[in-house]
């Protein structure tokens, strides 16, 4: 495209020069000459022309044609480039990453990774998707995610996907170390994200801590617990299921963060159930609650609540926004 942009510049140049040098016109009439010539409009001459000012128009016509046709298949070549290597696609997503803010990366779409970004997306949350393999990617872009196609432990990539404006990122690829070096690049990256990252073997936990994720999840532990706890407890897991289920509209279990100022700073636990809202519990650490606290209980700015109630109750009261993830020590 340069070239041909060059090759114009330098045609109109040289045959206004030329018709100067040659008809003694003025510059914008040779100018204009050189214009319509090129173009192969087929006005009129502008004065008439003596042999050696035909000769010249005759090349500038045929300079015209060439640049005229050849520009065509330049841009058709360009824009079937485009359309055939992606190129296009990947920009225009790119443009939508930029857009986003306070959305979730998730970071290997496996099994494990494309049932968190469906739970994600399902709960509102916007999502982008970091994946290597082409298998994955290809699913993850028939899912309508957002994708951003590259190695999850580069720094580079977790920024195409916008990591600086994130609220929380999820390591879920198959692999520890990788899971680890993830973790660890994000961190270095954003000092307030909220990581979680996925640990296969139980030597990986303590490394995932020390390299930074918030929360750690052993996808084979959890399947045991659940499957205990459903052989157990079925009605009480039947519960939480659906409470934290976005398919069931009419109850619901959140967690949300008493913001200064903000709607429930200064209100108290009977006020909140005067209004439909119980309170399950007020978080006082990592694996520490004050369950079902008095009605007399006061609510103060920074405490992190578990509540339950409709969820249009609890959309209406805290204007359809659920706490962000707290940022405390490594559970």
């Amino acid at each position: 495209m340069r070239v041909w942009i060059i090759a114009v510049v330098a045609a109109i140049i040289t045959f206004t020069i030329l018709f100067e040098a040659i008809e003694g016109w003025s510059f914008s009439d040779a100018l204009y000459m050189t214009v319509i010539t090129l173009t192969t409009v087929g006005y009129g001459e502008v004065r008439p022309l003596d042999e050696s000012g035909r000769v010249v128009a005759m090349v500038a016509a045929v300079v015209g044609t060439a640049l005229l046709f050849g520009g065509v298949g330049i841009m058709a070549e360009v824009v079937l480039a485009e359309i055939g290597s992606g190129r296009r696609e990947r920009r225009k997503m790119q443009e939508q990453i930029t857009k986003l803010s306070g959305h979730y990366i998730v970071c290997g779409y496996g099994r494990v990774g494309s049932t968190v970004a469906t739970e994600l997306r399902e709960s509102g949350r916007g999502v982008v998707v970091v994946d290597v393999l082409a298998d994955s990617v290809d699913r993850a872009r028939e899912d309508g995610y957002l994708i951003v196609e590259g190695d999850a432990t580069d720094e580079t990539t977790l920024l195409a996907a916008g990591i600086e404006r994130a609220t929380g990122l999820v390591a879920t690829i198959d692999e520890d170390a990788y899971n680890v070096y993830v973790v660890l690049s994000a961190r270095t990256l954003n000092r307030q994200l909220f990581i979680v990252g996925r640990a296969n073997a139980p030597i990986a936990e303590a490394r995932l801590k020390r390299a930074g994720a918030n929360r750690i999840v052993s996808p084979y532990r959890m399947a045991g617990h659940r499957i205990a706890e459903l052989a157990v407890r079925p009605a009480v897991s039947d519960y939480i299921d659906a409470a934290l289920s976005r398919a069931h509209l009419s109850f619901s279990i959140e967690e949300y963060r008493v913001a200064k100022g903000g709607p429930l700073d200064g209100t108290s636990v009977g006020d909140l159930l005067a209004r439909g809202i119980f309170t399950l519990a007020i978080v006082r650490g990592p694996g520490e609650y004050d369950a079902n606290p008095p009605a007399e209980r006061t609510l103060q700015a920074g405490e992190e609540l578990i509540l339950s109630a409709s969820r249009d109750t609890l959309r209406s009261l805290l204007g359809g926004q659920a706490s962000e993830p707290a940022l405390g020590p490594t559970a």
